[in-house]
């Protein structure tokens, strides 16, 4: 009995540990600086090489976050937004279907491909989950918004879906990590990561002052374990007082966390090529974040695209260069939960994380007067756009490079 007991608990430490531990929220315009819906995740995965690609679907074009190795030809995406407006993330959810299903996941980023290729509103997108043969072997949590206001969350399992309506909740956002609330109760990933998320979104919705940047600064970069009542940024936990290094357990920035995405939607009397999509391609803490768009995405920078020397984009690789820095520590079998939290960072401010924030706060100063004009004027600026993604590939690293 004590080695099934034994077996049991080194299983659930695996769990427990595992990849695919994404964190998303949806918060409604009444909640936002600007008053236009924003859809966040954080994204984890074991494939750490990411990059952005824009594709032309079925009937609409769209740019979306892809694993690197499909690239060219994706027949999944792991979050998008298309020339319709429309916009969807997903995170995987534990306790939706049975484990006989749970072994077959890969419908999850195929439906996302399908929506954006084909949807431009959340009927739409319903309709499509309408008309799917079941099984369909899907175990997500499925964030919308379209232009025209709508904004929800789909919990989808193999044969069935729940709705969520975000602008119809109480509180004006809804967050969801791996677990679905029409699911098994207390199963599933994330628990931890939910508190988190939705503390800091429930504090920050009282000002109705949330903005792509800082849900992308505040939990992308998330250090702080509610259950446990720590935040590794208060200082108590660097060298002198200990020696620097820190375990990794249910924070949302983790190793896994390969980019994070915050698309910024329209107001239902905007043009829908407004949708905005700020992205921090690579390891969250040290990664700057650049807006793109749909509309002329075939200049999108390539930092942020597939570079046949790397495999990858350049952005996602200079990332991991310094993720692994930080994950430095490889004596063991379980040796992946230890990182080094001086790196990331210190007491007087020189920390990698806090160098990146310091660096980005710099960039978004040449970002912002081309977003402020693009919302005044009702359209985009594409030679100004042209001129914000020439400066992204030649100095966005250079100066954060570390």
């Amino acid at each position: 009995m004590k080695l099934l007991k034994l077996i049991f608990l080194l299983g659930m430490f695996f769990v427990s540990t595992m990849g695919n531990a994404c964190t998303s929220a949806i918060i409604s315009g009444r909640l936002t600086a600007d008053g236009r819906p924003i859809l966040w995740k954080s994204r984890d995965t074991e494939t750490w090489a990411n990059s952005i690609g824009y594709y032309q679907g079925t009937k609409y074009r769209y740019i979306a976050i892809v694993d690197s190795k499909e690239y060219t030809s994706p027949h999944e995406v792991w979050g998008g937004t298309n020339e319709a407006g429309f916009s969807i993330i997903n995170t995987l959810s534990y306790n939706l279907t049975g484990d006989k299903e749970n072994k077959d996941w890969h419908h999850n980023g195929v439906i996302m491909k399908m929506a954006l290729e084909s949807c431009a509103t959340i009927a739409e997108f319903k309709h499509l989950l309408d008309t799917l043969s079941r099984p369909m072997h899907v175990a997500s949590n499925y964030g919308v918004i379209d232009a025209k206001g709508g904004a929800a969350y789909f919990e989808v399992g193999s044969t069935h879906y729940t709705f969520w309506d975000v602008n119809q909740s109480e509180e004006g956002f809804l967050v969801r990590t791996n677990f679905s609330f029409s699911g098994k109760e207390n199963h599933g990933l994330g628990y931890v990561r939910y508190e988190e998320a939705y503390h800091q979104i429930h504090l920050q919705s009282v000002s109705q002052n949330i903005t792509p940047q800082w849900l992308l600064q505040r939990l992308s970069r998330s250090f702080r374990n509610p259950l446990m009542g720590i935040d590794l940024t208060s200082g108590h936990y660097n060298s002198p007082q200990t020696k620097g290094w820190f375990v990794e357990q249910d924070f949302i920035a983790r190793r896994t966390s390969s980019c994070a995405v915050a698309i910024q939607g329209v107001k239902p009397a905007e043009s829908p090529e407004l949708t905005t999509m700020w992205v921090v391609l690579g390891y969250p803490p040290v990664t700057p974040v650049v807006p793109v768009w749909v509309k002329d995405a075939y200049l999108i920078p390539r930092i942020l695209g597939y570079n046949d020397d790397i495999k990858t984009s350049l952005s996602s690789w200079k990332a991991h260069q310094l993720q692994q820095k930080v994950y430095s520590y490889h004596s063991g079998d379980d040796a992946n939960r230890y990182f080094h939290w001086d790196l990331l960072w210190r007491p007087d401010g020189s920390g990698l994380l806090q160098k990146n924030e310091t660096y980005e706060k710099g960039v978004m100063k040449i970002y912002e007067p081309v977003v402020k004009e693009m919302y005044s004027k009702g359209r985009l600026d594409i030679e100004k756009v042209k001129k914000i993604y020439e400066y992204v590939d030649k100095e966005l690293w250079k100066g954060n490079e570390r």
